[in-house]
């Protein structure tokens, strides 16, 4: 079983969609990801009637990673809903999610991301965002 394997089969014990009130949905959007530590870490997507407190899986699930260990940098991730990325841009994270595993830690810019299980196919953060806008902020560091 390889690492891609190990990460949809924990990412998948999460999926099971529910209405946790009137209001909000949680466990139809899931993501695992493997931490610079080999470490793996899971997160569901929420969602509200209010977007402001929306949060998607891989931000939950990075944040699991942060509080439980720490760690700030990301190897691999994968998210899917019912089923695991098929291509056609499925798997991708959010703008917001890219957003903030970028200013997370400038080494997320390798963090590969599944595009398509079947082939195995990923792509890098920083292919995502070529030109991001805060690369100054880390040079003066």
């Amino acid at each position: 079983m390889d690492i891609w394997e190990k990460l949809y089969l924990k990412a998948k014990e999460e999926y099971h969609p529910q209405e946790v009130s009137p209001f909000i949905y949680a466990h139809h959007v899931v993501c695992a990801l493997e931490a610079e530590n080999g470490d793996i870490y899971t997160g569901f997507c929420i969602e509200s009637c209010s977007g402001v407190m929306d949060l998607c899986a891989e931000r939950v699930a990075a944040l699991h990673m942060y509080m439980k260990s720490g760690q700030t940098v990301v190897k691999r991730m994968i998210a899917f809903r019912a089923q695991p990325p098929y291509g056609g841009g499925s798997g991708m994270p959010c703008g917001a999610c890219r957003e903030f595993f970028m200013q997370l830690n400038k080494k997320n810019e390798d963090m590969e991301i599944m595009v398509n299980f079947d082939t195995r196919e990923t792509i890098t953060l920083k292919e995502l965002i070529p030109s991001w806008w805060g690369e100054e902020r880390y040079q003066t560091k």
